[in-house]
Order: C-alpha cells, then structure tokens, then sequence
C-alpha cells in the first residue's frame, strides 16, 4: 500500500445536488459562470498521471462531493471532479480519504 501525502490545500466548491430539472425532466446545471460558496480548505493531494488525467485526494470533510464539483488550491489552479468515492476504514477514521479523478481547467497545453 503507498501513502499519499497531502501537497497543497484543496477547496471544495460544491454544486447543489441533485440539478433542478427543466420541464421534461432533464438535469439542468447551474450556470457554469458561478461558482458556489467554498465548503471548506483542508490538506490534500493532487497528482498529474501519465494519461494526463489528474488524481485528487480531499479530507473526508468535504464530503459529500460529486462530478461537477470543483476543488481549487492555494496557487489557484481548478480542477473538475469527474468520479468521486468516500474511502472509509472501519475503527481508524485518521486514515478516511475522498479519492477522485478530475480534469484540470483549463487544461495544460503541451
């Protein structure tokens, strides 16, 4: 098992879940343009994999966050979270983690 070490200070934006739905019943996002009230700032991981896709790890507080949610950190990069899961080990609560995949945004250009 390897440990990962937090390396910046993640804030979560978090969208409000579920969507409202238009008229027939379609999920309709809020307005990309406006960005949520900050959940919280905690120590966490992000790390760039060879795919290029990015691995976020977030304190447990901030849960729950979903797909769609942003995450920022101290120098201001943003990315958005497109799988997100709550890892919990059962009578040692110091080792919870959110793990997530993300997509940096804007995205790195070669």
């Amino acid at each position: 098992m390897a440990v990962v070490l937090p390396n910046a200070a993640l804030t979560a934006y978090v969208l409000d879940h579920p969507f409202v739905r238009d008229a027939n019943g379609v999920p309709v996002p809020p307005n990309p343009d406006v960005r949520p009230e900050p959940r919280g700032t905690w120590p966490g991981s992000v790390l760039q994999q060879d795919d290029g896709s990015w691995s976020v790890r977030l304190d447990p507080q901030a849960w729950p966050v979903k797909p769609g949610d942003t995450v920022t950190d101290e120098s201001g990069r943003s990315w958005t979270l497109t799988m997100t899961r709550l890892h919990q080990v059962p009578g040692c609560p110091d080792v919870d983690y959110i793990g997530a995949a993300a997509t940096l945004d804007p995205p790195e250009v070669p």
